[in-house]
C-alpha cells in the first residue's frame, strides 16, 4: 500500500473516531449548556489516542484546517493535503450518520447530532465567532507544529504529539465551547451539518479554523523554525 493511500485510511479511521467519541459525548451529556467537562475529555482523549496511533503514517491530522497549513508551509503536497480533507469530512459525515442511527430523535434534536454551533446567533457576534475559531485553532496548530512537526519538540519524540494535541483541544472546548462549539476542526462541523442539516453560518467553521492554522504554521515554520540557534 503506498503512503498517501495508507494516510488517506488514517484520516478517515481518526477523522471518524473525533466525531463518534466526541459528538455521542455531546449527545450522552446534553442538559442545556451539557456537562462541558465529559464533553471536553471525550474530544481530548480520542484525539490523543488517535494522532498518536497514527502520527508515523498520515502525521495523525484529522482536520482540513491543520493539512491545508501544512501544504502551505510545504510540510506535505497540496494534492495530499486536499485527498486528506476529503477523507477527513466522509469520516465525519459517516460517523455523524452513525449516531443519529443509534441515538433516539429527542436526543439527536436536543443535542444537535453533536454539531458544533455558535450560541452568538445575531449577526452583530460574528466577528467574535470567528475571532474565537481563529484564536483557538491558532493555539492548536501552534501546538501541532511545536510537538508534531518539529523534531526539536518534546526531546525530539513525535509520538508524544499527541497528549499535548488533545489536551490543547480539550482546553479550547472548556475555555469556550458553549459560545461556538469550539469546532477548530471544518470536518467536525461538516460532518453533522451535513447528515442533520445544521448549515447556520457553516462557512465560519470553515474560514476561521482556515485563517487560524495557516498563521500559526507560518509563525512557526518562518520564525522559530527558521530562526539560527547562537
Amino acid at each position: 500500500m503506498n503512503k498517501v493511500t495508507a494516510g488517506v485510511i488514517c484520516e478517515f479511521v481518526g477523522t471518524f473516531a473525533l466525531m463518534f467519541v466526541g459528538g455521542g459525548a455531546i449527545l450522552h451529556n446534553f442538559d442545556g449548556n451539557g456537562n462541558i467537562v465529559a464533553i471536553a475529555l471525550a474530544h481530548g482523549l480520542v484525539l490523543s489516542v488517535m494522532v498518536s496511533a497514527t502520527m508515523h503514517v498520515s502525521g495523525g491530522q484529522f482536520n482540513p484546517a491543520v493539512s491545508l497549513a501544512l501544504a502551505v508551509i510545504r510540510r506535505q503536497s497540496w494534492g495530499q493535503a486536499l485527498a486528506f480533507a476529503a477523507a477527513q469530512c466522509v469520516g465525519a459525515a459517516l460517523a455523524a450518520f452513525i449516531l443519529k442511527a443509534a441515538f433516539t430523535p429527542d436526543a439527536v434534536a436536543a443535542g444537535k447530532l453533536g454539531a458544533t454551533l455558535a450560541s452568538l446567533s445575531n449577526t452583530d457576534s460574528l466577528p467574535l465567532l470567528l475571532a474565537l475559531e481563529a484564536i483557538a485553532t491558532f493555539f492548536l496548530m501552534f501546538t501541532i507544529m511545536g510537538s508534531a512537526v518539529d523534531s526539536r519538540g518534546v526531546g525530539g519524540s513525535r509520538a508524544v504529539g499527541g497528549f499535548a494535541i488533545g489536551l490543547c483541544v480539550a482546553a479550547c472546548i472548556l475555555c469556550f465551547g458553549p459560545l461556538t462549539g469550539a469546532s477548530m476542526n471544518p470536518a467536525r462541523s461538516f460532518g453533522p451539518a451535513l447528515v442533520g442539516g445544521f448549515w447556520d453560518v457553516h462557512w465560519a467553521y470553515w474560514v476561521a479554523p482556515i485563517v487560524g492554522a495557516t498563521a500559526a504554521a507560518l509563525v512557526w515554520d518562518r520564525v522559530l523554525i527558521s530562526r539560527k540557534p547562537g
